[in-house]
């Protein structure tokens, strides 16, 4: 369902101008490593996209490397959960006022941050780095 219907609904609303550019990158997930997914990204990123089983490798269980976990997951969690949630509606509107409360610097700020977390990476040989950053 996902693949077939809401990445793809997703990325029709970019111009493609802009996905030619795309590099896509995924989790490593069980369900992000079946045959129709990784086929499906080798056909529409050919070359270009990182993660389980594809062209350019990404480390296991490397959470400082990744904005969705060295960042996202954590602001959207802090937002949401501030306060006791009562529905689920409330749920939906939290998470909706949460993810409208990233913006442009935001997002400046986590991109600038992935070299010097990369090259943390680097010099400890890949292991744990997070006491450098």
């Amino acid at each position: 369902m996902f693949l077939n219907e809401v990445l793809t609904e997703f990325l029709d609303d970019i111009p493609l101008a802009a996905i030619q550019g795309l590099w896509f990158q995924h989790d490593g997930a069980p369900a992000h490593f079946c045959a129709p997914v990784r086929g499906w990204l080798d056909m529409e990123y050919p070359g270009r996209w990182i993660g389980r089983g594809g062209p350019v490798l990404w480390p296991p269980s490397s959470p400082d490397l990744t904005p969705l976990d060295f960042f996202l997951w954590g602001h959207l969690k802090e937002l949401v959960y501030r306060d006791v949630v009562t529905t689920q509606m409330d749920l939906v509107a939290r998470l909706h006022a949460a993810c409208t409360s990233v913006d442009p610097a935001m997002l400046q700020r986590v991109m600038t941050a992935i070299p010097r977390r990369a090259q943390a990476c680097l010099d400890m040989h890949g292991g744990h780095f997070e006491h450098l950053l």
